[in-house]
């Protein structure tokens, strides 16, 4: 066993969730405890995991949730602690049990807040929206950026369910203003979500609801890793979101997605561990949201009708984007920059949904299995190991 750390290829929603779940599984069937890290994003991760009678999308709780894998939030990772009770709830009810949950205490939460300027701003971009989920996120980080307004799980545990109300209403009071000036909204002009910023009950409901959330995590802190067999980092988004992948700015998210923090956070705690960097990529390309697709337009719909469950349209993504893959180059630019100047001692490509493209890797050039295309296009220190899925619920290993 060891470490595995999964990283979407692309715009996110490669298959990072059935990735996650085959190696807890791969786990379990060995008799060996798994740790499934989340360590960057929030709750607007989500990550489908498929059984033949049911399946769950998964937010905050792991994607190894179904294979016994205790889940554990690293200080990057913000938590709605709002919303996880539900999740919480769903996931017991449709399974009857729920593996640990545990956080580092510094993980930044997003509030209520966050959600409702978040929305405001994207619907009032209007059409040179950005793609956003509506979830909080990049709000959350910049109103932590300023210390006197920042919540921590740290800070949360220390305060009764009146303690943070009273936080969220100075936040509400001495943040919020300030913080649409900025945005150059008007409370007047926003509609719902303007009334809801000014409604005190929509605070305490939000104060109650999270302290429930809370009662669900226990407090570690990163030395946690070194108790399992097995360390699996779930990522989430792709590199092609990353905060600092400028070439499609402003249509990015506000955390890091790449290699570099859990790569690191591995090699303090597991270094002795093998380490398995795992990029994941659907067998076409998708986005869900405003900005740049490469060759939009060329994913040939008519022969390989896709219908996903998970991405549906929404208010604030609006309809999943296809597309094909470029060129061998541009395949593997993005894990070319994610591990440049970087020791990944072994590397793997994931390909998913191959069995809706006729197990068909779909580039710009043309269609080709994965067994074939890999070995011709990709130089041979490029990947050790190639891991193929042609259904929603199996992954196999392939020699190459």
């Amino acid at each position: 066993m060891g470490v595995h750390i999964i990283i979407g290829k692309g715009f996110g929603d490669e298959g990072k969730g059935l990735a996650a779940d085959y190696f807890a599984g791969q786990a379990l069937s060995n008799g060996k405890s798994c740790l499934v890290i989340k360590h960057n994003g929030g709750a607007q991760a989500g990550h489908t995991v498929d059984r033949e009678n049911s399946r769950f999308i998964f937010h905050q709780l792991s994607s190894g949730s179904l294979q016994q894998g205790a889940a554990y939030w690293a200080a990057p990772f913000l938590p709605d602690l709002y919303k996880l009770p539900e999740e919480v709830s769903d996931f017991q009810q449709a399974y009857g049990f729920c593996p640990p949950l545990y956080a580092n205490s510094a993980c930044r939460c997003v509030c209520i807040d966050d959600v409702l300027l978040n929305m405001a701003l994207e619907t009032a971009r209007g059409k040179n929206r950005h793609g956003s989920c509506g979830m909080g996120i990049n709000e959350a980080v910049e109103r932590s950026r300023l210390a006197e307004f920042r919540l921590t799980l740290k800070d949360i545990a220390a305060l009764t369910a009146e303690g943070l109300y009273h936080a969220l209403r100075r936040i509400r009071r001495d943040y919020v203003p300030q913080r649409l000036a900025d945005l150059s909204l008007i409370p007047d002009h926003l509609g719902e979500y303007g009334a809801l910023l000014q409604n005190d009950t929509v605070l305490y409901n939000a104060a109650e609801t999270m302290r429930q959330g809370l009662s669900l995590v226990t407090l570690k802190d990163d030395t946690i890793l070194r108790q399992y067999d097995e360390v699996i980092f779930e990522g989430a988004q792709g590199l092609l979101l990353d905060a600092c992948y400028e070439r499609y700015a402003p249509h990015l998210t506000s955390s890091r997605t790449g290699i570099g923090y859990p790569l690191s956070l591995a090699q303090t705690y597991c270094p002795t561990q093998p380490i398995q960097a795992v990029y994941v990529t659907r067998s076409y390309v998708t986005r869900h949201g405003r900005g740049p697709l490469p060759y939009e337009g060329q994913f040939p719909q008519e022969r390989y009708p896709i219908h996903d469950l998970t991405n549906q349209p929404n208010p604030w993504q609006e309809q999943l984007r296809l597309s094909v893959h470029g060129t061998p180059e541009e395949f593997l630019q993005p894990v070319r920059e994610d591990i440049a100047g970087r020791n990944v001692p072994e590397r793997a490509l994931m390909v998913t949904h191959l069995n809706e493209t006729q197990n068909y890797l779909c580039t710009v050039s043309g269609d080709l299995p994965p067994e074939q295309w890999i070995p011709s296009y990709c130089p041979s220190d490029m990947f050790d190991t190639l891991y193929l899925s042609d259904s929603p619920f199996i992954v196999r290993q392939v020699s190459f």
